[in-house]
């Protein structure tokens, strides 16, 4: 047991061909909203739908498929969503298990990212802005 609790998948990052077309998809196909944050840049294009999150991001059409570490299409990473609470806790729990991780301001939430044995990223995410502003 670990000394903090994952409320929910937070959101799942994507490379994609065409970001234009993803983003037409995903709001004709599953009703998903795009939001483009300003502090982000360019990209991600987080489409969402309640508090349900694809997060979309380009390609680089340099890079071959086989390539294991690319930036091609693919699912980049996935994140856990953990209340402000528990992300202090596991940062705490990481440390005392030797665990290496890497922390991010995103401006509205803050992330913690870690590499699982196969080298996946998983994130833990908490907003830090009002959940009303963010998600409507």
């Amino acid at each position: 047991m670990t000394p903090f609790k994952l409320n929910s998948i937070d959101h799942v990052a994507i490379r994609v061909k065409d970001m234009q077309k993803s983003i037409d998809w995903y709001t004709r196909t599953l009703g998903m909203k795009a939001h483009k944050f300003k502090e982000w840049g360019e990209y991600p294009i987080f489409m969402m739908r309640d508090k349900l999150a694809v997060a979309i991001f380009p390609s680089n059409p340099n890079i071959k498929n086989s390539e294991r570490l690319s930036n091609n299409i693919k699912i980049d990473h996935f994140a856990f969503n953990v209340s402000l609470e528990d992300f202090n806790k596991a940062q705490e729990y990481f440390v005392s298990l030797g665990e290496t991780f890497v922390f991010q301001d995103h401006h509205y939430t803050h992330s913690i990212y870690l590499k699982d044995p196969d080298k996946h990223t998983v994130e833990l995410t908490t907003l830090v802005v009002d959940e009303d502003k963010f998600y409507n």
